[in-house]
């Protein structure tokens, strides 16, 4: 019977699996700032200011329900928008790192508005490209749900960082919010979003966020240093987005497999393959 799992799934998409596997179970943002940059983030992390974590936490929030209510406004719109590469937005993204970079800390909050926009538009056009509907209010959800796969911390011991563990927390959050949307309509959250009186979609993004803000946390610290520079802080927006677009790459390739076979047998062999010893290629 255990032989029956590998052969339902083409040779192809086990070794799909194994790189979404490795993408999703990388090396967490902050070690790769360090190897690609080489500055003493680690230290920043460690002096950043206790009253920057309420700021950092605000910041998040709004940012997440911008991106949503920017996307809920083309819905409804019939033709797809032409695609754009990553590398457009990592550009635009980037800029937008060197002006924090330069402003520093004052220009954190614009840069992480701005660069979370695009990171959004960027994995809609990913979650496109693997065949998903960029109008439907659940690939929008799960374009948000991104933001909550960016990684691992060994600081926040009480949140689920698997991959397929996250997807399930944030399962009830996901049906609620599309529920929401499917009875009251875009138009009325994208009203409500702004009071946040949205019950369900509030609850998600409050969900995502609290996610989210581990690697945002990085960001800042990384570009709260005063030498980071604008061209360092440029450098530190394309490493993030680079990060979230390679995350949702194997996010919307497991959703693509998953239509092809079922979610079970694909959470199955993500789960086994490792441990099956299946030795595939990158």
């Amino acid at each position: 019977m255990h032989n029956e799992i590998t052969e339902s799934v083409s040779a192809q998409d086990l070794i799909l699996i194994k790189k979404c596997q490795k993408d999703l179970d990388e090396t967490p943002f902050l070690m790769r700032v360090l190897n690609n940059i080489g500055t003493p983030i680690d230290q920043g992390l460690e002096l950043l200011p206790q009253k920057y974590q309420s700021k950092v936490s605000t910041t998040i929030q709004k940012a997440l329900q911008l991106a949503v209510k920017a996307n809920l406004k083309t819905l409804k719109v019939d033709k797809q928008s032409s695609p754009s590469s990553n590398l457009t937005y990592q550009l635009v993204t980037g800029f937008s790192g060197a002006t924090g970079g330069f402003f520093g800390v004052a220009g954190f909050t614009t840069d992480l508005l701005i660069s979370t926009k695009f990171m959004m538009r960027s994995i809609m056009d990913i979650a496109r490209s693997q065949g998903e509907d960029v109008h439907d209010i659940e690939t929008q959800l799960a374009c948000l749900q991104v933001f909550a796969l960016g990684g691992t911390s060994t600081e926040d011991d009480a949140l689920e960082t698997s991959y397929y563990a996250t997807r399930t927390a944030l399962h009830t959050a996901m049906n609620q919010a599309s529920a929401y949307v499917a009875e009251n309509g875009t138009k009325k959250i994208i009203e409500t979003l702004a009071s946040q009186t949205a019950g369900p979609i509030s609850k998600l993004i409050t969900q995502v966020a609290a996610r989210f803000s581990i690697q945002v946390s990085e960001k800042f610290a990384a570009q709260a240093i005063p030498v980071i520079g604008a061209a360092a802080g440029a450098s530190i927006n394309v490493l993030f987005i680079k990060h979230f677009q390679k995350i949702a790459t194997a996010h919307f390739t497991l959703r693509r497999l998953e239509r092809k076979y079922s979610r079970e047998l694909i959470q199955k062999k993500y789960d086994e393959i490792e441990i099956e010893g299946i030795i595939v290629s990158d």
